[in-house]
């Protein structure tokens, strides 16, 4: 292409987290440039983010409606080519919907919607559309998690026996004893809002992503357990799940926000008849191999050992011993994204490998997990299978 792809965004304005880190993501590799916005629901904090954005104040809405009708009636030239998405839960699916139909890509944060119906919906529309749909389990973007993904493909773990995935946090353990309410009393505790879950609708959707992506097992029975140890909390905080996979795998996933002491500790071990392998996000350039009678390696990224399904593509950035982290794992998300949007401009046919971000469908299978591990722990059988996805 000769020139950069133009990207709106609905959300993430004024003091948004994760807008700010969306936008960072996508302006790293120099390809995508932020052209317009609806960047809250108050369009005078809209106008005020278009703003801070210096952005043109004519491509600054003050709804999403008016976004997408108003982007859609500009010359091919001018309009954006995709919409990131950065609302709350249970604003995915219209603020998707209504940008897929008026002919635009989308990029979406996860969960994919606030049920697994609409979920299933959004396919539905995604697939009748024909525009691209990218979800951002950005977790998939490290160099490592690719290698470790690549060695799973390749046998070289053998058959996979157990895989243990964790994601704790320690943040909200304060409010168990009735200290920093305010703090923590946001929207994703908010069924309303948020949806049926909360802690492993937030992260563990996360852990049990991170699995599909590395060893590409589909879950077929769960037996959960979800508590919420915060006096008032409607939804979950803390929850642990054993897993049956299809062929015979077994595992266990966890995510908590009352871990105290840990801070953003997502792991995951997957443990083979060959060997094992060991990421932990918190330390991202590494990934450990373990054997039974052989000492452990660890494999390090930027490399020339590194496979080029974890290296190329532009997915490692800098050299060896030049650490990469959070930001560049997001914006491998959106530059998978772009280039399939590139080629399609160009009229150019897809690499053989296709293009590797999270698609529609590991949204509906974060949604599957989602709804089993609630039905799950509140179920006195415990073994609920897993919805077909």
């Amino acid at each position: 292409m000769n020139r950069k792809l133009k990207m709106g965004m609905v959300g993430g304005g004024r003091g948004a987290f994760i807008g700010n880190v969306h936008r960072m993501a996508a302006n790293l590799d120099g390809k995508i440039e932020l052209t317009a916005g609806c960047f809250s629901s108050d369009p005078e904090k809209s106008r005020l983010s278009g703003e801070d954005f210096f952005l043109d104040p004519s491509r600054v809405y003050s709804s999403y409606q008016e976004m997408a009708e108003k982007e859609a009636a500009l010359p091919e030239s001018e309009r954006i080519d995709f919409v990131s998405i950065v609302v709350q839960n249970f604003l995915h699916f219209d603020v998707a919907k209504t940008f897929l139909e008026a002919g635009f890509h989308v990029i979406c944060d996860k969960p994919v919607t606030q049920t697994l119906d609409e979920a299933h919906a959004l396919r539905d529309i995604v697939k009748n559309s024909g525009q691209i749909f990218c979800l951002t389990h950005n977790y998939t973007g490290y160099p490592m998690v690719k290698e470790a993904r690549r060695m799973v493909a390749d046998g070289e773990l053998g058959r996979i026996l157990k895989i243990v995935a964790e994601y704790p946090q320690g943040y909200a353990v304060g409010d168990v004893e009735g200290e920093g309410q305010g703090k923590i009393n946001n929207w994703r505790s908010d069924p309303s809002k948020a949806g049926i879950s909360n802690c492993m609708g937030d992260i563990g959707t996360h852990a049990h992503n991170l699995i599909r992506y590395i060893t590409g097992l589909e879950i077929e029975e769960m037996c959960s357990d979800l508590t919420a140890f915060i006096p008032g909390r409607e939804l979950d905080d803390d929850g642990n799940c054993l897993v049956r996979f299809k062929g015979g795998s077994k595992g266990i996933i966890h995510a908590s926000q009352i871990s105290n002491g840990d801070e953003n500790a997502l792991n995951i071990r997957v443990y083979g008849t060959k060997s094992s392998i060991e990421w932990h996000q918190e330390d991202p350039n590494e990934l450990i191999v373990k054997y039974a009678n052989a000492p452990r390696r660890v494999y390090r990224r930027g490399n020339d050992y590194i496979s080029e399904a974890a290296a190329g593509n532009g997915f490692t950035r800098t050299p060896f011993a030049h650490p990469e982290g959070f930001i560049e794992a997001f914006a491998n998300v959106y530059l998978a994204a772009a280039q399939e949007m590139a080629d399609r401009i160009d009229g150019n046919p897809a690499p053989a490998g296709g293009y590797d971000y999270p698609t529609i469908d590991d949204g509906v299978a974060g949604m599957a997990f989602i709804k089993t591990s609630v039905e799950s722990s509140a179920s006195s059988e415990k073994w609920v299978r897993f919805p077909l996805v």
